[in-house]
């Protein structure tokens, strides 16, 4: 794996914001899915929580695959073909516009992160089929009315918009500043609409994830907040929830048959705005 992840052709002032000595999210992430795209510090740091939790690894990959599932089943079932990404992460095998454009080649899609190493390889993003288009923003969760006014640009919004929100509202601790959030973009887009959105979440069932994510806090950055399926399963209040529910990403329209377990600490779910 690399030493240095970020492209020399990266910006300066971009390649500065990339703390090297800490770990991150973002790449560790990238690490659980095999990807090249991080530093020592942060295989060694998941190589300590996957000590802790061994069955980690799994929530990558199966948040992973629930997106290629729901994406498939929003272009092919749904008829969508305009996907708002935010809180993108590093890119790894089948992105959203790969797998949306790989069906409907036509389909536009808006990248949005603020972390900077992703920024620094947001041309793997930008790649796009001749029909279709993509788009990258360097910008926060928090601040919406940047989002839309950029998405915007690429997008229709009056036409009915995916909204992709896997495993980013974990970073907002407070319930009620993360709930606004999802409703602050949800209520922008137009009616036939889509939220995708995964959690991690905290279980009885599952302590040793409790163990993991609180190493993960006092060690790394940003910090993660966990919730429980019922509290995840709030995001979608006022949407029509798809079958089979606010699940474990595993248990969400499988087509892969026994590769993964079928309850990880990794809750998703597909919402219809009206």
């Amino acid at each position: 794996m690399t030493e240095n992840p970020a492209p020399s052709s990266t910006p300066d002032h971009v390649r500065d914001r990339i703390n090297t000595a800490q770990p991150h999210t973002a790449r560790i992430w990238n690490y659980w899915l095999g990807g090249k795209d991080n530093y020592p510090v942060d295989r060694e740091t998941g190589d300590q929580i996957r000590a802790l939790h061994p069955g980690i690894g799994d929530y990558a990959q199966a948040d992973r695959l629930f997106l290629g599932r729901a994406v498939r089943h929003l272009v092919a079932d749904r008829g969508v073909r305009q996907f708002l990404d935010v809180g993108t992460g590093l890119p790894t095998a089948d992105n959203t516009h790969e797998v949306a454009q790989r069906l409907a080649p036509e389909s536009r899609i808006v990248y949005v992160d603020n972390d900077p190493l992703v920024l620094a390889h947001a041309r793997a993003l930008l790649t796009s089929t001749p029909e279709g288009r993509t788009d990258y923003l360097d910008a926060d969760l928090r601040d919406s009315a940047t989002i839309l006014e950029h998405a915007a640009k690429t997008l229709d919004l009056s036409q009915p918009v995916a909204l992709m929100l896997l495993g980013v509202v974990i970073f907002i601790p407070d319930e009620a500043e993360a709930r606004a959030l999802v409703d602050n973009l949800m209520k922008e887009l137009a009616p036939g609409s889509y939220l995708v959105l995964s959690h991690t979440i905290t279980s009885p069932a599952m302590p040793d994830v409790d163990d993991a994510v609180a190493f993960w806090n006092q060690h790394g950055t940003p910090k993660l907040t966990q919730r429980t399926p019922e509290q995840v399963a709030r995001f979608f209040e006022g949407l029509d929830v798809l079958e089979p529910g606010v699940v474990s990403c595993s248990r969400w329209r499988p087509e892969e048959a026994g590769t993964l377990p079928d309850e990880v600490a990794m809750y998703g779910g597909v919402g219809h705005k009206r």
